[in-house]
């Protein structure tokens, strides 16, 4: 094997590592929005993570995040609860955040003492 081929088969490992962490990103920023959501709504307990599953299986209806602020604001209003579209987009972002660092947390080895 040729140092070019040895090169291009390390871009492709990292590009599909990388993609499986942004899925398992999106994933649990979508378990966390669910979960403020289901707050804001008022549900709790099982019915919460409950909720939060239906945000993410929401999320693989159309491509980027339109599917999951449509669910959630049509759940709001069926909540009648007041909720602009930014304010749900914002906190994807911030959700997106979160999930991103606890992935870091989850992937650095603690430090021994």
């Amino acid at each position: 094997m040729t140092t070019f081929e040895e090169r291009e088969q390390g871009f492709e490992r990292k590009f599909a590592h990388d993609e499986e962490l942004r899925f398992k990103a999106m994933v649990r920023r979508d378990k966390l929005i669910g979960l403020w959501a289901a707050g804001e709504m008022g549900i709790a307990g099982a019915d919460a993570e409950a909720y939060a599953k239906e945000v993410i299986k929401a999320d693989f209806e159309k491509v980027g995040d339109d599917d999951v602020v449509e669910k959630l604001r049509r759940d709001f209003a069926a909540k009648k609860i007041d909720m602009s579209e930014h304010r749900i987009r914002r906190q994807l972002a911030h959700f997106m955040d979160v999930a991103r660092e606890q992935i870091r947390n989850e992937l650095t080895p603690p430090e021994e003492a």
